[in-house]
């Protein structure tokens, strides 16, 4: 009170003057204002600077600081990353494999966003997420949210169409795979950020990538953007060139898929190879798995088995140890072995699928005896058969340009028992991918060199390795040929109209250390056999029981694939194909019209033949015939092969 009154006595302490008519123009002009009111206003402006000072400080020592930084985020700049258009992927004749599209990342500021409940429901209806997800997203005290990335362009135009307040996109990429499941484990897929997780997308990440580039966002208070600057403009990825050509992949998957289904597997797995340039014309996986559709995908379907799976491929490894025999000369294809019924290691002993007295080494082969194989073998030392095995690459991981390739298991010839070097002779104890064994292959389809496989089409010619000379790579070209005739073990793999050669393989499957009744059946061989242009791998994982033997799970896969592929590539046959004959009744006067078929008259008439198809390409040159039993015997036994 006593402040009040002290105020009220600075307005009223001077007297008021009073105006009269005599008062002249500068008195009038002259008027004086109280001492009081005077001071009175000079607090009050004193008061008015103190106040604003409090209020500064107040903001500025961080006493408040919601007010400012909601202030600032409304005025909002951010440093947005681009991703640069991911290169392409393309078979060797330029067949897109794998590309990009436009597509559009939705990001939303939730602090700024205002949606209705019909704005809502049509979102989640377009981006095909449930409303509570997109609650959480549009609840969240982030300042950055996803909404979805690599939506299609079409779908993000109507998702901005709805006009949702503080809802904005940028641009992306989707990945598309137009052969979908025919080539997804070669192919791969990549990422939600783009980048490659499987397949070729992951080991040609780098080069397919490109440069990100990145641009500078600012917007006002309302969420408007109000500049929106290049920082760095983004360098696309390169284009990538496989060796699959994709007529051949197709043939290939189709082929495998009809083939594991009918046979009720668990899966499998097809290699063909160029045997002149190392060149995988098609590598094909079933299960396989869609790319364009990632809630789908499982890691079983995922899985490149030709590459990253190894196994005991059984008979399918018997050439390299005769051929090693043969190189060392130990072994001439005309050397007789006695076979029997049983050849015994002390407590434990081996056997064949059918028995034979005795075989020659080309009817060892033939008649894919485990027991002619074995006593082959041991005539070297396990360093000497180690050290082939090691030069076509087993236990050592192929460098084809593609992740996940596996050694497989080699174990040190120093630890090898005479049982142990037996059974891997014929492909017990020793693990090799399909991948691995159709590059060996290619030592014998050659004359006697390895080629190195690759899937990458433009890459440095690689320096083949010698295995095996010329003349011990022919011998055992004869003797693969011999296979596939009558009285071998793979005459269900002969192609018409083209010589083939190749090896059925029939083995057990080792879960947990010991031999299980599961199978794999294999077989792998090339064609023509004249003059090889393929080497082709032939892989069944628990095949059915009663046809899990190479010879009728895999063998006739290996024909209708060797066929088709041949075709496409365009190779002249060359084989004669045998005529096909015609029975007439005795009194029969009817003219057969074709005049490429043989007619046989019954009785007494004449036999009339028509002259085959001269062709220039000498047919192979047959082995004696091998006295044999049947393509395979009725079962297997623990520590015995099977064809």
């Amino acid at each position: 009170m006593k402040i009040i009154n002290k105020i009220k006595g600075w307005i009223s302490s001077s007297p008021e003057e009073v105006r009269g008519a005599n008062d002249s123009v500068q008195d009038l002009l002259s008027i004086r204002v109280p001492a009081g009111r005077v001071r009175f206003l000079y607090f009050i402006i004193v008061l008015s600077f103190l106040i604003l000072i409090g209020r500064l400080a107040y903001l500025q020592l961080g006493f408040n600081t919601d007010f400012l930084q909601k202030q600032g985020e409304m005025r909002f700049q951010r440093t947005l990353d681009v991703s640069a258009v991911r290169g392409r992927i393309l078979d060797r004749n330029g067949a897109v494999l794998a590309s990009s599209v436009p597509g559009k990342g939705l990001w939303i500021i939730p602090q700024d966003t205002n949606i209705t409940e019909e704005q809502l429901k049509k979102l989640a209806s377009l981006l095909k997420v449930s409303k509570q997800e997109l609650k959480k997203k549009f609840s969240s005290k982030r300042t950055f949210v996803y909404l979805k990335r690599q939506v299609p362009n079409d779908v993000g135009n109507e998702v901005l169409a709805l006009n949702i307040a503080g809802l904005h996109s940028t641009r992306e990429y989707l990945r598309q795979y137009p052969d979908g499941i025919i080539a997804a484990q070669i192919v791969g897929l990549t990422g939600i950020d783009g980048n490659g997780v499987e397949g070729v997308e992951l080991s040609a990440d780098k080069l397919l990538t490109g440069t990100t580039g990145s641009r500078r966002v600012m917007k006002d208070r309302l969420g408007r953007i109000i500049d929106d600057v290049w920082i760095r403009e983004p360098q696309n990825g390169e284009d990538i060139r496989l060796t699959i050509d994709t007529r051949i992949q197709y043939l290939v998957y189709s082929a495998l898929e009809k083939q594991v289904k009918d046979l009720n597997a668990k899966a499998g797995a097809v290699v063909v190879a160029d045997t002149q340039t190392g060149d995988i014309l098609a590598l094909a996986n079933y299960p396989s798995f869609d790319p364009n559709v990632r809630r789908k995908i499982g890691r079983q379907a995922i899985r490149n088995r030709a590459i990253t799976d190894t196994y005991e491929h059984g008979s399918t490894m018997k050439p390299f140890s005769v051929a090693a025999g043969l190189e060392e000369k130990k072994v001439t294809p005309n050397t007789l072995f006695q076979i029997g019924h049983r050849m015994t290691f002390g407590r434990r002993s081996i056997g064949d699928s059918h028995y034979s007295k005795e075989l020659t080494v080309a009817g060892i082969i033939q008649q894919s005896s485990n027991i002619g194989t074995s006593k082959i073998a041991l005539l070297m030392s396990p360093q000497t058969m180690w050290s082939y095995y090691d030069k076509l690459g087993f236990g050592k991981a192929p460098n084809i340009g593609f992740p996940g390739a596996v050694p497989g298991r080699l174990r040190p010839a120093k630890s090898w028992r005479p049982i142990e070097q037996a059974t891997m002779s014929y492909g017990h104890g020793v693990t090799v991918s399909l991948l691995q064994l159709v590059q060996a292959y290619t030592a014998i389809a050659r004359e006697g060199d390895m080629v190195p496989l690759s899937i990458m089409k433009d890459r440095e010619p690689a320096q083949p390795q010698v295995v095996y000379s010329p003349k011990t790579a022919n011998q055992m070209k004869a003797m693969l040929a011999s296979v596939v005739e009558k009285g071998g073990t793979g005459t269900r793999a002969q192609v018409e109209g083209f010589s083939v050669a190749g090896k059925t393989g029939t083995a057990y499957k080792l879960e947990g250390g010991q031999y299980v009744k599961k199978y794999v059946a294999s077989f792998t061989g090339y064609a023509p056999a004249s003059n090889p242009r393929i080497v082709v791998g032939v892989m069944i994982d628990e095949p059915m029981k009663g046809k899990h033997w190479g010879s009728t799970a895999a063998a006739p896969l290996f024909s209708q694939i060797v066929a088709g592929t041949l075709r496409i590539m365009a190779v002249n046959p060359d084989k004669v194909v045998a005529p096909k004959t015609t029975y007439v009744k005795n009194d029969s006067r009817q003219q057969v019209k074709d005049k490429s078929l043989k007619t046989v008259v019954q009785g007494k008439a004449k036999k009339a033949a028509s002259q085959p198809v001269s062709n220039k390409t000498e047919p192979v040159k047959k082995l004696p015939r091998i006295r044999a039993a049947n393509d395979v015997g009725k079962g297997l036994k623990k520590e015995t092969g099977g064809a």
